[in-house]
């Protein structure tokens, strides 16, 4: 089974607190105070106490065209999937040359070539380096990101994958849109990147396994989540039917999934859960039957950087990467389709 050898969560270098990018964002979203202190309350009710961005917070009140915005994109996360990369390959005692695959995945920016091929040359990878760009899995991409390196480590024992995901969430603001999805997203989104590296079972390389994997697409749910894009660039589409889906399909899935490994909700010993907000969160304790503080994790993660959409749950599992041998984890997110991954792995003793 393919191992997971290292993961880097990194942040830009802005940081504010949720109250201060509330009040540069207010006036940038509507003109009317009453609904100003609305959008105060729903930025208020996510219980996230910080966020980073890719650019100063003033800096938003000038970003002009979805070109402008975009182009702000390629050269950030650029730069961050660099940083993100550099760490993982470190902490894994492996080097860019060592790289026979990279999947990288993004919601909030659009680049050809790649981002993944922009760091070619500038990390020293093969020029021979497998690439998958992905695009439009959103928030689920962590949790799919991690399944589909593994599917590829499956059948290349020796090499060595990697997983990008970096997410400019800030970079999609919509002015003058006063609509509720509008004004949640405004205070959930935060902006971060990721970079997991993944070894085939016929490397020396420790790391929890990737016992298995599940995809679920559910139907009649194309409207719950995801972007429209238009002149303005990624306007998000944003309902409370997620938490909805969670109720009637997470109980059965999860229970599926778990018992074709011969285990159970109870033989779980750590949680990664994407962080899409308080009701995503509590949707999928109540779904799941989780005990109190199971998704604590989660739950610190949101509060600290908010939810990071693809490279969230991947944060998650860095602050939940030493585990005690034998234990089992399951990571999983949701994602525009409405799509979930099932991710679950095993910490085995280190030799």
């Amino acid at each position: 089974m393919p191992r997971i050898a290292a993961v880097a969560p990194v942040l830009p270098d802005y940081s504010y607190t949720q109250s201060e990018i509330t009040a540069v964002l207010a006036p940038l979203i509507t003109s009317e105070p009453k609904r100003h202190a609305v959008l105060s309350r729903m930025h208020t009710a996510t219980g996230i106490g910080t966020r980073h961005t890719a650019l100063p917070i003033e800096a938003y009140r000038d970003l002009g065209t979805f070109r402008e915005s975009n182009d702000t994109f390629i050269r950030v996360a650029t730069d961050l999937a660099e940083r993100a990369l550099t760490t993982a390959l470190a902490d894994a005692g492996l080097t860019a040359a060592d790289i026979d695959f990279v999947l990288f995945t993004s919601v909030t920016g659009i680049s050809a070539p790649s981002i993944d091929a922009l760091l070619i040359a500038r990390l020293g990878m093969r020029p021979d380096v497998k690439r998958l760009p992905s695009y439009g899995l959103g928030c689920v991409a962590g949790a799919a990101g991690i399944a589909r390196v593994n599917d590829y480590l499956v059948g290349h024992p020796t090499e060595v994958g990697v997983l990008l995901s970096v997410e400019l969430c800030s970079l999609t603001l919509q002015r003058d849109d006063a609509s509720m999805a509008n004004f949640v997203a405004t205070g959930l989104f935060g902006d971060g990147a990721a970079a997991v590296v993944m070894v085939g079972d016929a490397r020396p390389e420790p790391g929890p396994r990737v016992v298995d994997t599940r995809s679920y697409t559910y139907p009649d749910t194309e409207e719950t989540i995801g972007f429209l894009v238009g002149g303005t660039g990624f306007e998000i589409l944003l309902t409370a039917g997620v938490a909805d889906v969670i109720a009637r399909h997470f109980p059965g899935n999860a229970a599926s999934f778990l018992g074709d490994n011969g285990i159970a909700i109870p033989d779980i010993g750590a949680w990664f859960a994407h962080p899409g907000g308080p009701r995503v969160l509590e949707a999928f304790s109540d779904a799941l039957r989780l005990p109190d503080g199971a998704l604590a994790l989660s739950y610190d993660s949101l509060a600290r950087v908010g939810n990071l959409s693809s490279a969230a749950v991947l944060h998650i599992l860095s602050d939940g990467f030493a585990q005690p041998a034998g234990t089992r984890g399951l990571l999983f997110a949701l994602g525009p389709g409405v799509s979930a991954e099932f991710v679950l792995l095993e910490w085995e003793p280190q030799a």
